[in-house]
This record gives C-alpha cells, sequence and structure tokens, in this order.
C-alpha cells in the first residue's frame, strides 16, 4: 500500500521545513564539497599548488553544465510529482519519475560524449591557456572529470526525486556516503601516490558512482510513488509539464556558467595587463583565488538553495491542495532563514578572509596570493544578504509552479547583470572590475525581488491559486 503525503497538509511548516531543508541542506552542501575538497588537497600538495587550483577553476563551470541539466529533470520532476500528489494525480506522479530516470541517464551520456569530443576547444574557452602549467593540469583534470559525469548527474538528478518521494534522509545519506569516499580516497590518490590532478579527478568519481549506486538502490525501493515499467516510456505530455518546473534551476545554473566563463576570461585578459600578475610565474594566481572565493560563496549558496528546494515538495503539496495561508506561513519562514545566512556568512568573509585562504595552500604561495584573496574575499561577497534572499525568492517562485516568472529574474539576475557587469566593469577598473560586478549584480537584482516578494504574497492572498499551475 502506498504511503499518503497528506502531512505535508497538516503538520506545521517549521517542522516540515526542517524535516525537508535540514537534508536537502545537507546533501547540497556536501555535493558542493566535492569540488572544493578537491582543490583543498590540490591547494596543500606543493607538486600542484595554484596552478593546480586554478586548473580546478577552469573545470569546475563543466561540471556546473553537467549539474544543471541534472537539477532540471531533478527539481522538474520533484516539483511535478508534488503538486500531483497534492491533486491526487498518482499516475502522472509515477510516469513523471520514469521519465526522469531515462532522461538523466540518456542526457549524461551524450554530455559525457560531447566534452571528450571537444575537450581542448572546451578547456581552452573557459581560460585554461592563462599559462603552459595550467592547460596541461586543466586538460587532465578534465579527461578524468567526464568519465564519471553521466554517474554525477544521475545520483544529483535523483535527489530531489528521492525528496519528493518522502525520503530527504536517504536523499542526503546518499551524498554523504560519496563525499565521505572522496574525502578518503583524495590524500591517498593526491599525497601517497602522487596521481595529482588524475587523483583528484578519481577520487571525486569514485564518490559519484556511489552516490548513483545508491540512488538506483532507493529506485527500487521507492514509497509514495510506486515505479512501473510504463513510467519509463517517455511521454511528450508528462516532459512538457515537468522540464518547464525545472528550467528555473538550469538557468541558475547553466548562467552561472555564462558568468565564469566571462569571469575566467576577463580574469586572463586584464590579468596579463597587471604589473604583478602579467609576470608568468604569477600569472595563474587571480584565476585560482578567484575560483577559491565563488567556491566559499557556492558553499553558502548550497545552504540557501537547500533551504528552498527542500521547501518543494512542500509548497507542491500545499499548492495542490489549496493551502494558500500555509504557503505564504512558509515564504516568510524562509525568507528570514535566507537573510540571516547571508549575514552569518558577510561576518566570515569580512572578519576572517587570511584564515579562508589559509585552507587553499597560501603558506606554498607568495604573498600576493594572500593579498588578492583578501580583496576578493571582501568586495566580490559584500552582498551575500542580498544574493541569499534573491535565491530564495526565485525558487519558491518555481515552487509555485510560476516557472516562467521565475525563469525570466534568474536569467536577469546572471546573464544580464551576471554576464554583463563581468564583461563591462573590467574595462574601467581593470582586474578589479572583475570583483564588482557580483555586489552590483545583486544590488539590482534585489531591487527587482522586493517588487516579486510582494507580488508573491498578494498572489498567496487571493481566494484561489491552485488553478491552472499544472
Amino acid at each position: 500500500m502506498e504511503k499518503s503525503n497528506n502531512y505535508l497538509a497538516e503538520e506545521k511548516v517549521g517542522t516540515l521545513m526542517r524535516k525537508y531543508a535540514v537534508p536537502c541542506i545537507i546533501s547540497l552542501v556536501v555535493a558542493a564539497l566535492y569540488n572544493i575538497v578537491d582543490q583543498i588537497f590540490i591547494a596543500n600538495a606543493d607538486y600542484l599548488g595554484s596552478y593546480g587550483n586554478a586548473a580546478n577553476t577552469v573545470v569546475f563551470p563543466l561540471t556546473v553544465i553537467a549539474l544543471a541539466i541534472a537539477v532540471m529533470i531533478g527539481d522538474g520532476c520533484c516539483a511535478f510529482v508534488s503538486l500531483s500528489l497534492g491533486r491526487q494525480k498518482s499516475g502522472d506522479a509515477e510516469t513523471g519519475m520514469g521519465n526522469s530516470v531515462v532522461l538523466s541517464v540518456l542526457s549524461g551520456i551524450v554530455l559525457c560524449a560531447l566534452y571528450l569530443l571537444f575537450q581542448d576547444a572546451i578547456v581552452r574557452a573557459f581560460g585554461g591557456t592563462v599559462n603552459r602549467e595550467t592547460f596541461d593540469y586543466s586538460k587532465e583534470y578534465f579527461f578524468y572529470i567526464t568519465l564519471g559525469i553521466p554517474f554525477y548527474m544521475f545520483g544529483q538528478a535523483m535527489n530531489p526525486i528521492i525528496r519528493s518521494d518522502g525520503s530527504p534522509k536517504f536523499a542526503m545519506a546518499s551524498t554523504l556516503a560519496g563525499a565521505a569516499a572522496n574525502i578518503i580516497l583524495d590524500p591517498i590518490f593526491i599525497f601517497a601516490f602522487k596521481w595529482g590532478m588524475m587523483g583528484a579527478a578519481v577520487a571525486t568519481v569514485a564518490g559519484q558512482i556511489i552516490t548513483a549506486a545508491l540512488a538506483v538502490w532507493y529506485l527500487f525501493h521507492t514509497k509514495s510513488v510506486k515505479l512501473t515499467r510504463s513510467g519509463f516510456s517517455l511521454s511528450g505530455r508528462i516532459i512538457g509539464k515537468m522540464i518547464p518546473l525545472g528550467i528555473c534551476s538550469f538557468l541558475s545554473q547553466i548562467s552561472l556558467v555564462a558568468a565564469m566563463a566571462a569571469i575566467n576570461n576577463m580574469i586572463r585578459t586584464y590579468g596579463a595587463e597587471h604589473a604583478i600578475f602579467s609576470q608568468a610565474q604569477y600569472a595563474q594566481i587571480p584565476m585560482a583565488v578567484v575560483g577559491i572565493v565563488m567556491k566559499f560563496f557556492q558553499i553558502v549558496i548550497s545552504i540557501v538553495v537547500g533551504m528552498a528546494a527542500g521547501c518543494i515538495p512542500i509548497v507542491g503539496f500545499n499548492i495542490g491542495a489549496g493551502k494558500k495561508d500555509r504557503v505564504k506561513r512558509l515564504f516568510t519562514l524562509l525568507l528570514v532563514c535566507e537573510a540571516a545566512v547571508g549575514a552569518a556568512a558577510l561576518l566570515i568573509v569580512e572578519l576572517f578572509p587570511r584564515q579562508l585562504i589559509a585552507i587553499f595552500g597560501a603558506a606554498n604561495e607568495s604573498a600576493y596570493y594572500t593579498d588578492f584573496a583578501v580583496k576578493a574575499f571582501r568586495i566580490y561577497l559584500c552582498m551575500m544578504i542580498f544574493a541569499c534572499v534573491n535565491k530564495a525568492a526565485f525558487i519558491f517562485l518555481q515552487a509555485m509552479g510560476r516557472a516562467a516568472a521565475s525563469t525570466m529574474l534568474s536569467m536577469v539576475r546572471e546573464i544580464v547583470f551576471g554576464v554583463g557587469f563581468a564583461l563591462l566593469l573590467p574595462r574601467w577598473f581593470g582586474l578589479d572590475g572583475v570583483l564588482y560586478s557580483m555586489p552590483l549584480s545583486d544590488i539590482l537584482t534585489f531591487l527587482i525581488s522586493v517588487a516579486v516578494i510582494v507580488s508573491t504574497y498578494r498572489r498567496l492572498s487571493e481566494r484561489r491559486i491552485g488553478d491552472n499551475m499544472l
């Protein structure tokens, strides 16, 4: 007998938020740590150092592309399944879950093949030619990471789907298991075996395989949604409803790739004009440092997105059931919590930037490395409170089924502002212009988000909100 999800419309919203958000936060933070752990061990290996760090920064956007496709499928399915269950349409929920499994497998294989075919061109496009050492390390790391792309995408796509089935703790545990393997294997492969960038990548892929294997096991033990053979037959009607609900997640990730590509290339261009970083032995420092700063930001955003994404099944079910007051209370609680996360993170980067960069091998580098890192942390991340609130508003709209509004806002933030300012500001401020692009984007986006938040509250006060969501 299938387990009912009716408790989503009955328990206190604060209790539900803790139940779903905490495992989701842990899952996303741990997923973010895959790449960050690699970078920490690489930075502290004296035979890799900042060259390896810069290579990691070059390859990182390419894993984000894979993540973007995976979360589009996974988050779209999560929202679709939750809305379907809230409307008592279990058949649609079953087909949606089966279709998402097929889509994640096929897309992982296709992306892996494309990466292998165009390896050199891709590495060059993301700034890997800052110097010869960085290019060679980038190619080595990229090749082995690419081999794990199908496993990575499958595991990441299944994570939100498992949450939507009412098992957030299992979703968390599967991600933790893979990350633990990565953390254990990284020092063995990098320091003991001296495998360098290959060792870091192989450790990461091993963890991803473990997470994917656990997801496969879960598919045979689902709770609220029963997978059937017919559910794996692709349905244009279901995919057409499911994918738009995940398109915001896709665009928020893929637009981040566009921003990182712009930033990496501006760093390469204007670093070559800098008095210090134009010298060959220091040329990789700005790219390595900005990559580290972005990784710290990724941890913060993982908490923020985890908190908001954890609410998707709750919001979707209550929207489907017409429980608008519960959705409104949850939105208020979410905004307060997201602002608090941003404030805490802001204090850390403003007060302890030297301690943060020390984790990434500063002791093995020149003073220029630390000095630029301190500046980058304090400038690039100075508007994190706004960034956190912005992200929460976008994801909440997605959970409500307002995919078009969520997508538009995400595109404005990441493409119009994120990429636009990254390309324009360095023309007047040089290398520092890259650092200014982030806070300026967040300020302008926040002004738009205020209007969105007010509009959302008004929408939740309307008499009927469940109509035409699917």
